[in-house]
């Protein structure tokens, strides 16, 4: 019998909110993708970010931004709190992140994507822009296998023993910056090995439930809160472990996120603690990386690859799609 539909997308005409969203990722992507190795970073999250708010204001949904491209003073378009959508349907989060990995983009490097997650109103925690000191691993581990305050060696340990295998088998994914220097050697140290990535942590993160096709078994380290949002709104949909924890290091940083509701500066957020409930993700390549195959523009036709999950009936949609009209997304 067919797993039960149920949740704010659970009738037949919502569920084909799913692949609007698919529009909304792969417009997003191709306008990005127009500039790919340009090095215009700029221009490119611009187009995409025009390109996915045009799209989001057709689809039938009473959508509010919570993780968006800033507060409103700071994004013209797609900013926090900004409503979207016909006016008609669900009343829903929306959580955007309509190029990661721009410096990937601009470089025509591997990994940038178009993104988006959608879930019930109220149930996607609305992040200020700020660092979040975070932690990740895939599913099938007994639940408390890591933790954000434990050390980075007692996590290795930890995962390796939950895991069955020594430490010197594992791999984590970790962001190549200064900030990072000390986390790195201390992971290396349990004989476990690091995979250093430029940009693009929440593909980084998604790749820990696959450690079998990406050799990724942890992600560890600190990035930007909103993309760990919508990392944590995937993992609710294809399973695993996370934490976060927001880095609120000035006045100025806790004052904003006040504003948006969050009392502790100090809490540590669980995955369902970010993201919960009906939730849906969706995400198209912009260039061709190990999650996804980037935009391909051919004589007469576009080529795109996305990504779709769904945490009600856990599954993963791949779609490669071949846009015949072109002239259509040229805009």
């Amino acid at each position: 019998m067919p797993l039960a539909d149920t949740g704010i997308f659970s009738d037949r005409s919502a569920r084909g909110l799913t692949l609007e969203l698919v529009r909304v990722t792969e417009r997003a992507a191709i306008a990005a993708a127009r500039l790919r190795g340009q090095g215009k970073e700029r221009e490119a999250d611009q187009a995409a970010v025009d390109a996915m708010r045009d799209e989001l204001t057709a689809l039938p949904i009473v959508g509010t931004v919570v993780i968006g491209e800033g507060e409103r003073d700071e994004a013209p378009m797609l900013y926090i709190g900004e409503v979207l959508g016909t006016g008609n349907g669900p009343e829903v989060d929306i959580a955007v992140d309509p190029l990661e990995g721009t410096t990937l983009c601009a470089k025509d490097m591997p990994g940038a994507i178009a993104v988006m997650a959608l879930a019930e109103k109220g149930t996607l925690l609305a992040a200020p822009d700020v660092y979040m000191q975070k932690i990740a691993i895939g599913p099938g581990y007994p639940p408390g296998t890591i933790d954000l305050d434990k050390s980075p060696a007692e996590n290795i340990a930890a995962l390796a023993k939950a895991k069955g295998v020594e430490p010197s088998a594992l791999t984590a994914i970790i962001l190549d910056r200064p900030r990072h220097i000390d986390l790195v050697a201390a992971v290396r140290a349990t004989g476990a090995g690091v995979r250093l990535i430029s940009d693009g942590d929440i593909a980084a993160i998604i790749h820990t439930t696959a450690p079998e096709e990406t050799g990724v078994d942890i992600y560890l380290g600190s990035g930007a809160a909103p993309e760990g949002v919508i990392a944590a709104a995937a993992l609710c949909c294809i399973g695993g472990q996370m934490e976060g924890r927001l880095i609120l290091d000035s006045a100025d940083k806790r004052a904003r996120a006040s504003k948006m509701g969050i009392t502790d500066p100090n809490r540590k957020y669980d995955m369902h603690d970010m993201a919960r409930g009906d939730v849906i993700v969706a995400a198209t390549g912009v260039t061709d990386g190990a999650l996804l195959g980037g935009v391909r523009f051919k004589p007469g036709m576009i080529e795109t690859e996305t990504v779709v999950y769904r945490s009600n009936t856990g599954t993963v949609r791949r779609i490669a799609c071949e846009h015949r009209r072109p002239a259509l997304m040229d805009h």
